[in-house]
């Protein structure tokens, strides 16, 4: 008899979303819209700007959207990105960070990682923007990914990006609850990218939003998102809108998340110490873990590389396959987008750091709702496959 799946990362229903759900059932808001759209984004905006924090001036804005694919198309409509122009993007992420690039008939630039994080490197971000400008390109905006929840370098990232007077927009897809300096991923760009997918670190089934700098920025991100219908008592439409609003059913599913999103990272975070554990004594293999205390990763996914030359032989797929043995799942890190056929022709600058970290790096099962005999199958899978190093 085959043991039952661990997931990677599945979704973790916190108890109270079908409180919002009934209210809406009850109410009749199963329109497109309704209050939970508008308490969600609440929700969301009180908890990355609290009253009580520097940025957190009332003026920021957050649109509720189907996805962060439509989050991120939007930002960079707002940007002014316009065919023809390049956006610069880290090569190690989903395709979802570079695929509305193309939507707009932009140019995708590709970035390397830098070793501490994985994240874009600020050397080799500096290096093209130098580049692409010399050639007379339009480099009209940044795209930096906090991958697998693990903060950039902010600093640095902003530094350059303020230096060419460049916009950046920060893809936090995979990091609510994370922070830099205390203060929360999504809220360091021009504008942030918000996923609640179902393997994110809360859920609306499907989901996104737009974390704006302003009210007018969000309206208009809203205006787009509804078709942008102007206001007129028949269907007008001066620009080409989209049908991006998230439902107050999602919504509804959403609010109740938010209620255990630090519960919900509290427990990814103790997966990682977990990991970190397992492999201490293991020669070889490095669990990514916050470079310094000015990092605090929700550690969405924990993430793994293994030095082959240091196991003894022992790679990546020697782990993943064993896994998948026992009916567990893990998966190489993403393929970095320069080397995907679809973007063979884009413009890449770097010196190997990601293919290298896609070459050697695991994810590992890191689900907010793993219990503690998932460990304990998780645990024998890694200590059968190092028994040559842990004995």
């Amino acid at each position: 008899m085959q043991k039952s799946k661990i997931w990677l990362s599945s979704p973790h229903m916190g108890g109270t979303e079908m409180k919002y759900i009934q209210d809406a059932f009850d109410k009749n808001w199963i329109a497109p819209l309704g209050p939970n759209v508008a308490g969600f984004e609440e929700d969301i905006k009180n908890y990355l700007f609290p009253s009580s924090s520097p940025e957190g001036g009332g003026r920021e804005g957050v649109a509720a959207l189907s996805s962060g694919t439509a989050a991120l198309h939007l930002a960079l409509i707002l940007a002014g990105v316009k065919a023809g122009d390049e956006v610069i993007c880290q090569s190690m992420t989903f395709a979802a960070s570079a695929n509305p690039i193309v939507y707009l008939g932009a140019t995708p630039v590709f970035i390397d990682s830098e070793e501490e994080t994985l994240n874009l490197c600020p050397l080799q971000l500096e290096k093209a923007i130098k580049e692409r400008q010399a050639k007379g390109k339009n480099v009209k905006a940044i795209i930096a990914v906090h991958l697998y929840g693990m903060p950039y370098k902010v600093e640095e990232i902003h530094r350059v990006a303020a230096k060419y007077n460049i916009p950046v927009i920060e893809d936090s897809a995979e990091a609510l609850g994370s922070s830099y300096k205390g203060r929360k991923c999504g809220t360091f760009g021009e504008y942030g990218i918000l996923s609640f997918n179902g393997n994110k670190i809360i859920t609306t089934s499907g989901g996104g939003a737009l974390v704006t700098r302003n009210e007018e920025k969000k309206q208009k991100a809203i205006f787009l998102a509804t078709q942008a219908r102007d206001e007129a008592p028949h269907y007008q439409h001066s620009e080409i809108g989209y049908n991006y609003r998230l439902s107050n059913i999602s919504a509804g599913i959403g609010r109740g998340q938010m209620e255990v999103l630090d519960k919900h990272v509290s427990f990814r975070r103790d997966m990682n110490a977990f990991y970190r554990d397992l492999f201490a004594d293991v020669p070889g293999v490095k669990v990514m873990q916050e470079p310094n205390n000015d990092y605090f990763s929700n550690h969405w996914l924990s993430v793994l590389l293994i030095d082959k030359e240091k196991t003894g032989g022992i790679r990546r797929e020697d782990l993943r396959l064993a896994f998948e043995e026992e009916n567990i799942e893990s998966r190489p890190l993403w393929k970095p987008m320069h080397m995907q056929p679809v973007f063979a022709n884009a413009p890449y600058f770097g010196n190997g750091v990601c293919e290298k970290a896609f070459a050697e790096g695991l994810c590992l099962p890191s689900g907010s709702n793993l219990t503690d005999e998932d460990r304990e199958r998780i645990a024998a899978v890694i200590n059968k496959c190092f028994k040559k190093q842990l004995t």
